[in-house]
């Protein structure tokens, strides 16, 4: 089982706990284990392999939750976990997905209704048996109503890249307003997490009738879904929901610290605030009635004795000790990256030609290239054998000297066959400037052979970096089962490179692993795999991926110029 699995399962186990009412003690122990395997960038089973003493040394384990593990690894199961599921019925856990209504409420539906299916929920809510409960009433059994419907009509997340140009241009137009003084996006866009359920946005006006006006009439904006007097929800045609909340100035700060989340960082912003004697909210921090700090995020952060934390780092995963020792990093921006080191021609699966790649790649201010086709093995993108290739490089060199202002290498995309050797003979690697070594085919392998597969790779010593290391597709396709110490190790110790691939579906390493290759001292490329020349305009998200993992400048090795970059290289004499 991977570490995401058995955090998935003792999430569930706090999710039907905290639906019985059991203690919050308890409950918020599962919670936290959850979280701790979920970070890990080792495999769990390899410490379980050491036995419950292994497994206790990790932050939020104790014994029986390490005991448990260990039987879950070794059955397939838990048996308190079976027990639970039978007493909760399956149709009171998928009332979970309903926004706005947890845990808490869901226990008291099924307790003192008997309500066991969405279909009796929908039903109990529009007979009003559910606004006549003590805690809920109309405005409760409203928003369940309006949960169920989102439920039917989503019920999927959208990658950032696709829905942050519409709720850019949106913030945009907002802005326009005379009324208007600040508009942001929240949430999960604003930490560039890789997918999004909804999104947030904050605006500071004086007249929030106007600013849902123009929301409502948007051309982004499918239908309005509710509306009152300080907020707004509404479905865009792209699919995904957003919700507006127009908040006073002076509370601006504070409601963007609260609504960007995420909900373990501000629970420890919160418990630190307490500590000081302090109570935060969405609308200021309060020592009693007097209101401490609330128009700016600095200042909260400032009042906990903490400096201003990037929105990407909120994830309670380490940034808030590093600011109390003064350590957070300096992110690396998108300006930093000099060089793309992975892209397609019409050699392969490329729409442009290498001029136009390398013309495209300057116009962005790139200073050097590598262009990467694939190797014979993908024979559905016209991969190219040794004969292919080396006229391939001629004609790359052939370009490269007519042109200025850019270098262009020349680089291979080598597939890592399922036998564990490479596409392409080493005779041939070694004329490459640059060779990037990637899984395509076989990911569902044991992770005995994949991991053999990889560290035959990073051991080849024409390979410079491993591309796209796990071969995921966010949501459509897990990755291969790769144990990361073993790869990480190894890369360190042989001088391979490993890639954050920018493109929207892959983002890959994620930002877990990145943190953990960086740990190691790995440099990380961050490159976009660009099939055309509009493809490099994904570069920002692979940059805001490295940022998520804690990355400095000095961590990404296409932040260099080319004289300092080769010098990394093993290849290099």
């Amino acid at each position: 089982m991977t570490n995401a699995e058995i955090a998935r399962v003792f999430d569930e186990i706090g999710d039907l706990l905290e639906i019985q009412g059991a203690n919050s003690f308890r409950v918020r122990a599962y919670r936290n284990a959850s979280r701790t395997l979920e970070g890990l960038s080792e495999p769990v089973s390899d410490l379980a392999s050491e036995g419950v003493p292994a497994l206790t040394e990790l932050p939020g384990i104790g014994k029986d939750i390490a005991s448990k593990i260990v039987d879950l690894l070794q059955t397939g199961s838990i048996p308190q976990l079976e027990e639970l599921r039978d007493q909760v019925p399956p149709g009171v856990v998928q009332m979970l997905r309903i926004p706005g209504i947890g845990p808490k409420k869901v226990g008291a539906i099924f307790s003192e209704l008997n309500v066991t299916t969405l279909e009796d929920l929908k039903a109990a809510a529009e007979t009003g048996q559910i606004a006549e409960m003590k805690g809920f009433g109309k405005k409760t059994a409203q928003t369940i109503l309006e949960g169920l419907e989102q439920i039917a009509a989503a019920g999927n997340r959208f990658y950032l890249a696709e829905v942050k140009p519409a709720a850019e241009e949106i913030v945009t137009d907002l802005k326009s307003l005379k009324s208007v003084t600040e508009a942001e996006l929240a949430g999960s866009a604003r930490r560039r997490k890789e997918t999004c359920g909804d999104l947030d946005l904050l605006v500071t006006s004086t007249d929030s009738k106007a600013v849902m006006d123009r929301l409502a009439s948007h051309d982004h904006v499918e239908k309005v879904l509710a509306r009152g007097d300080t907020k707004q929800r509404v479905r865009l045609k792209i699919g995904i929901e957003l919700d507006l909340r127009v908040v006073p100035e002076e509370s601006y700060g504070a409601a963007m610290q609260y609504f960007t989340g995420s909900k373990e960082h501000n629970i420890a912003i919160r418990q630190r605030a307490q500590k000081r004697g302090l109570k935060l909210n969405e609308y200021g921090l309060y020592r009693d009635d007097e209101l401490v700090a609330s128009q700016t995020e600095s200042a909260i952060y400032k009042a906990v004795d903490l400096p201003w934390i990037p929105p990407e780092l909120r994830e309670n995963r380490g940034e808030i000790e590093a600011a109390e020792e003064g350590t957070v990093p300096d992110l690396i921006e998108v300006q930093h990256i000099k060089a793309d080191l992975h892209m397609h021609t019409t050699a392969t699966d490329g729409t442009a030609s290498i001029r136009e790649m390398a013309e495209a790649a300057k116009a962005r201010g790139l200073k050097y290239i590598a262009i990467t086709d694939h190797s014979k093995r993908v024979t559905m993108a016209n991969g190219l054998d040794s004969d292919r290739l080396r006229k391939h490089w001629e004609e790359i060199r052939t370009v490269a000297e007519s042109l200025s202002g850019i270098k262009v290498l020349c680089g291979i995309e080598c597939d890592i066959l399922e036998d564990a050797e490479l596409d392409l003979p080493d005779d041939v690697l070694s004329e490459a400037d640059w060779v990037i070594a990637v899984l395509h085919y076989g990911l569902k392998q044991p992770r005995e052979q994949i991991m053999k597969r990889l560290l035959n790779a990073v051991r080849n010593p024409n390979v410079c970096a491993i591309g796209h290391p796990s071969g995921r597709i966010i949501g459509r396709r897990p990755g291969a089962d790769i144990n990361y110490t073993d790869l990480f190790k190894a890369a360190a110790d042989e001088g391979v490179m490993m890639e954050i691939n920018s493109h929207p579906s892959r983002l890959d390493l994620n930002e877990i692993q990145a943190a953990s290759a960086k740990d190691y001292g790995i440099p990380i490329v961050i490159n976009t795999d660009a099939h055309s020349t509009s493809g490099f305009d994904v570069l920002e998200y692979g940059v805001y991926q490295a940022r998520r993992a804690g990355l400095e400048k000095k961590d990404v090795a296409n932040t260099l110029p080319l004289s300092k970059f080769r010098r990394l290289l093993r290849t290099s004499s």
